[in-house]
Formats: C-alpha cells, sequence, structure tokens
C-alpha cells in the first residue's frame, strides 16, 4: 500500500492499494474509491471488541474494503481542520490515541480501548480520556485536531497537558491525572480542575485546536431552543 496525504489543514489520505490487500476505516470515512473497491462491514472480532471500540469513542462495526481483479485507489478525510498523521504499528509500537482519532489503517492493526493503569485517569480526566489502542502490524492513519505538535520524552520525564491536547503516545508511556493546586486557581484559573500528566519513555504527540475547545467556545453563540 502506498500513501499519499493532500489538502492542507483539511486534510485527505489518498491510498493506492494492491490486488486483495484490504483497508480497515470507521462508518463515513471513506471520500472517494475506485469502482473495483468492494466494501464488506463486520464487527472485526466478535461482541467483545465490538464494545470496546464503542467505549473508545468508534463504531461498533467497521468497514474491510478489498482491491479485486486489479490494483485500488480509496481515500479517506479528516472530520475536523487539522492534520492526518501516518503511524506504523508494529509489537512493541503501539499507539493510543484519542477517542475518535482512528481513520483508517491496513488489515494487520487492531483497535481496542485503553484501559488506564490508575483508576483516577478514567474517573477524573472526562471524555477525553477514554483512548483507543492500536495494535498488531501496519499502518495505522490518525486524526490531528489542529496543528501537531510532538515530544520524545526520556524515562520518567514528563509534560503535564491540559484536557484535550493530548492527541496520542506511544503505548510505553503512562498517564497519571492530577488536580490544580490551590481552590483559587481551580475555581477561577480558567484551565479546569484537573491535568493530566504523561510520563515517558515515548512519543506524546500534542494537538493545538482540540474540537471540544472549538465546540465550548461557539456554543454562546448558538441560540437556544423555545
Amino acid at each position: 500500500m502506498k500513501y499519499e496525504i493532500k489538502g492542507g489543514n483539511l486534510p485527505v489520505v489518498i491510498c493506492e492499494v494492491e490486488e486483495n490487500e484490504k483497508m480497515i476505516c470507521e462508518n463515513g470515512a471513506m471520500c472517494w474509491m475506485s469502482p473495483n473497491m468492494k466494501m464488506e462491514t463486520s464487527s472485526n472480532g466478535g461482541v467483545g471488541k465490538m464494545f470496546g471500540r464503542m467505549m473508545s469513542g468508534e463504531k461498533m462495526f467497521q468497514n474491510f474494503y478489498t482491491a479485486v481483479g486489479g490494483n485500488g485507489t480509496i481515500a479517506y478525510a479528516s472530520s475536523f481542520p487539522g492534520s492526518i498523521q501516518a503511524y506504523e504499528i508494529t509489537p512493541g509500537n503501539e499507539m493510543v490515541v484519542q477517542k475518535s482519532g482512528f481513520l483508517a489503517s491496513t488489515e494487520g492493526v487492531e483497535l481496542s480501548v485503553f484501559f488506564q493503569k490508575k483508576l483516577s485517569a478514567g474517573f477524573f480526566g472526562g471524555e477525553g480520556f477514554i483512548m483507543q489502542k492500536l495494535s498488531g502490524n501496519g499502518i495505522a492513519f490518525v486524526e490531528i485536531d489542529g496543528a501537531i505538535v510532538e515530544y520524545d520524552l526520556e524515562p520518567g520525564q514528563q509534560i503535564v497537558v491540559d484536557t484535550g491536547y493530548l492527541a496520542a503516545m506511544s503505548a510505553t508511556c503512562s498517564i497519571e491525572i492530577k488536580s490544580v493546586p490551590g481552590i483559587k486557581n481551580a475555581l477561577f484559573g480558567g484551565e479546569g480542575l484537573f491535568n493530566t500528566v504523561v510520563t515517558g519513555p515515548g512519543r506524546v504527540v500534542l494537538q493545538t485546536l482540540p474540537i471540544s475547545n472549538v465546540a465550548s467556545a461557539i456554543r454562546p453563540f448558538i441560540p437556544s431552543g423555545n
């Protein structure tokens, strides 16, 4: 499979697949394709994995596209202005991505819910801390909201991230949710009650325009129903 990412801040990834090669995507991600791409909707792993995907923000079913009778073309577009990043997934090189961050992948990549090692991350982190784990073998395409900033953390090195700005990280990293110190800071600082502390080793992928922040910014301008 060969691919090219186009579109600037409104990105699309165009994949050239070989005959009988399969790709996986979430419902609604495909935007155009050659006529010989055959679609099949599947639970891809049974009931357990279906509910795991649902918990991580994806649809319970996935679409498989196969090039039949020759090479084919298929394109996947981002659902929000930003970027599409390609990551090579291998055993020992798994990635954890934000809820609904998975766009598409080659057949060998497996999508599952990521369980935090510390329960506080799930209880206090909010919806932004229900994350997805990408494992297996293959290339995965991930949606990033806004521009992308990456850091490579050494073992024990940490970075503090506001909720929603963590787009992805290596599975070797760990997450801990910490409350903002001081009652005045928490109540009047405008940064929320909790921050995410990511500890290395591994890559941390940050995004500059979380869709949740955009929704909060435009909500006051949306007329309420009568």
